[in-house]
């Protein structure tokens, strides 16, 4: 489906007024192959969006947006684990509601990301201990330039915290169109954060894992089919050892979370939180009074708002603690995604 002139309000969970040049909804590979095919023969600038969860649009785009509706869950048994092959269309959320619903364990701390399956490997999604690449057996990618899928690997997928190949080398020129999870039949639950550290790993179930997960969530983030936001705006910084102490010294309920390398992650949020930022408003933007990483709209920001909002809490952060804080959300301008660090520095 195709339409000329389009409103991208709806299409995104910010909900700013930006439309686009023309929106194409596809539902099959083909379909997406031949939609780019097209825009890039009439010299358009080509945008794939999922449900567009993780996106800020700085202004009206000029060329054609995407719409990716390739849907289809198909289960396969080994003797070790579960194997899922997902249409990148499929919202994730429900996925994990569908594996919840036919026993199959491993997605439950992942409940109530929003977004479709598509963007998971894009961000390399996680929440509450688990990220995708923990669950991820391959990702297939449709070269748009040959109309082949390639099949990659997870090790090929290069995961890092919030990032992966599909921001880099197949960033440009390539759709992801199906996502391969293996769950393993050995499950073991995972309940280092929040309220999960109360559960009892000898008895917990997934479902009661997945329910305190979505109880969690909707106690802090706003509904974006209510408030327009995307999520969490800011990615959890990353520091040095040396840099932490130095922190600790200052603030010594710091929150940290070792990582494997030697270096300490921080929590955003409350770095936001203790420069007495929640609530803070420029125009129609805010930050949430509740959750300090959620940057909202409030019924009529602009793009120049929000960005606004960004770069005063980037600013703010700086001057407390000597962090910089980069931007988890992707940001879009007249032709396509661009540097989100250099637009709100």
């Amino acid at each position: 489906m195709s339409t000329n002139g389009a409103s991208l309000q709806q299409l995104h969970t910010f909900h700013l007024p930006v439309s686009a040049h023309r929106v194409i909804t596809v539902t099959t590979p083909d379909e997406l192959l031949n939609a780019w095919t097209q825009a890039k023969q009439e010299q358009q600038a080509v945008l794939l969006l999922g449900e567009g969860s993780n996106v800020l649009f700085l202004e009206d785009f000029s060329g054609t947006v995407i719409i990716n509706r390739i849907k289809g869950i198909n289960v396969r048994e080994s003797d070790t684990a579960w194997h899922l092959h997902v249409g990148a269309g499929e919202n994730w959320h429900q996925l994990v509601c569908f594996t919840l619903d036919n026993d199959l364990a491993g997605l439950e701390n992942l409940a109530l990301i929003p977004g479709c399956a598509g963007s998971s490997p894009i961000q390399n999604i996680g929440a509450y201990g688990i990220e995708l690449k923990r669950v991820c057996d391959y990702v297939d990618v449709l070269n748009l330039n040959t109309g082949e899928i390639e099949r990659l690997s997870a090790e090929q997928c290069l995961f890092g915290y919030r990032d992966s190949i599909f921001k880099h080398k197949y960033q440009d020129g390539y759709a992801i169109v199906h996502v391969g999870l293996q769950l393993s039949k050995e499950w073991v639950p995972i309940l280092e954060y929040g309220d999960l550290k109360k559960l009892d790993a000898a008895t917990v179930t997934p479902k009661e894992i997945f329910d305190s997960v979505c109880a969690m969530r909707r106690s802090k983030l706003p509904d974006p089919n209510i408030t327009g936001n995307a999520g969490s705006f800011f990615k959890n910084p990353i520091v040095s050892t040396k840099e932490l102490q130095k922190l600790v010294e200052q603030y010594p309920d710091i929150p940290h979370y070792s990582q494997n390398n030697g270096t300490e992650k921080l929590a955003a949020g409350w770095l936001i939180d203790n420069c007495s930022l929640k609530g803070f408003t420029i125009g129609g933007a805010a930050v949430h009074k509740q959750q300090a990483l959620v940057l909202i709209n409030q019924g009529n920001a602009t793009s120049k708002d929000v960005i606004s909002v960004a770069h005063h809490v980037r600013s703010e952060v700086f001057k407390r603690f000597s962090v910089l804080l980069e931007p988890e959300v992707r940001f879009v301008g007249k032709y396509g995604e661009i540097n989100a660090v250099e637009a709100i520095s």
